[in-house]
């Protein structure tokens, strides 16, 4: 299958900033005074997890002729959202902001890139939706950033990465997850690190491919994390999106944890259901990339051992390749699947998609 149907809902496109310098108007008086005076403003902070030179980060057709992949709004509507016939993109800023040490900085600088990214892409196509930037040293601050950008309703969930100090499941994020249960918006939880810990439990790999596959691991290790720990007991209103996880990785994760569960779930007695379940009910996962085999049949039977059809949310992830031409969906998925997938699923996930 090539182009989806239109009125599809696409659940991971990248906008990029072009500059740090983008950012200088939208920072309050003592920050901007702060970011001129150390120079802050000539390094772009680009996350280390998607380096801009890397292949798979832009298709060479979607790049525009001057600076990095999702930097051109005119590019993303005629590329992303004519092309593919979007009634709506979520827009992710993947950057270094998250990451930086300092919390009181790296909040400043979420609040920045999110005020740019409302007036500078939101406000010129209706089509655009966007998740909110928030600094993950300080779940403090990021609720308090949640709170903040959550009175525009053109945002319509809350970004975090993948890997980064702690694991995700930890308490000390419980105040981000309070505050987005009580906003009825769910947690974005995009493929990446930080890089405060190796992403391979092997320690640091040597190839950008090694670092890449590996993502899928620290994914499991992300459910582990939010269930076991009791996340969706404490917050069981609470959604949460895997962005460019892949797909073909979650039944092997669902038999190998719930078997070890039944084996030790004394150990977490606040678990009321297995973790296939904790899943099924809170997690979704974009489709790209698929990470497809080769056959019809094949894809079916992923399909059937997931074991549900409200988990697969169609994306494209512009501007990066993980498929070839306008193949946004893999070959066999049935009709009614893929109405799921396209439309359905998102508008129950992202509530305020829904008029």
């Amino acid at each position: 299958m090539s182009v989806p149907a239109p009125g599809a809902i696409d659940c991971d496109v990248h906008p990029a900033l072009p500059s740090m310098q983008v950012l200088v108007p939208y920072f309050d008086e003592y920050w901007r005074s702060h970011i001129l005076m150390r120079g802050l403003e000539r390094d772009n902070y680009t996350a280390s997890a998607f380096p801009p030179n890397a292949p798979i980060n832009c298709r060479p057709d979607w790049k525009p002729p001057k600076g990095a992949g999702g930097t051109d709004l005119d590019l993303l509507r005629s590329q992303a959202l004519d092309a593919f016939a979007t009634k709506h993109a979520i827009c992710n800023v993947l950057h270094g902001a998250q990451a930086v040490f300092s919390e009181d900085l790296s909040a400043a600088m979420c609040r920045a890139i999110n005020d740019w990214l409302a007036a500078e892409w939101l406000a010129k196509d209706d089509r655009l939706r966007a998740s909110i930037v928030v600094p993950m040293h300080s779940p403090e601050l990021a609720a308090n950033e949640i709170e903040r950008v959550a009175a525009d309703p053109r945002f319509v969930q809350v970004l975090l990465w993948e890997m980064g100090e702690l694991p995700l499941g930890r308490r000390i994020h419980w105040p981000i997850y309070r505050t987005a249960e009580r906003l009825d918006l769910p947690i974005g939880i995009h493929a990446g690190s930080s890089y405060r810990h190796p992403p391979t439990n092997l320690g640091w790999p040597s190839y950008y491919l090694e670092d890449y596959v590996s993502w899928s691991t620290g994914f499991a290790g992300v459910l582990n994390s939010l269930i076991t720990e009791g996340v969706f007991v404490e917050f069981p209103r609470l959604k949460v999106v895997l962005m460019e996880s892949g797909v073909t990785w979650l039944p092997g994760w669902m038999w190998r944890a719930e078997k070890t569960w039944r084996g030790v779930r004394a150990e977490v007695p606040w678990l009321e259901k297995s973790p296939i379940a904790y899943a099924r009910e809170h997690v979704r996962l974009t489709i790209q990339p698929f990470d497809a085999p080769p056959k019809a049949e094949q894809l079916l039977r992923i399909i059937d051992e997931i074991g549900s059809d409200e988990m697969l949310l169609f994306s494209t992830d512009y501007p990066h390749w993980h498929f070839d031409d306008k193949d946004a969906l893999p070959d066999g998925l049935p009709d009614h699947l893929l109405r799921k997938i396209l439309v359905d699923n998102p508008l129950k996930t992202y509530s305020r998609l829904s008029p």
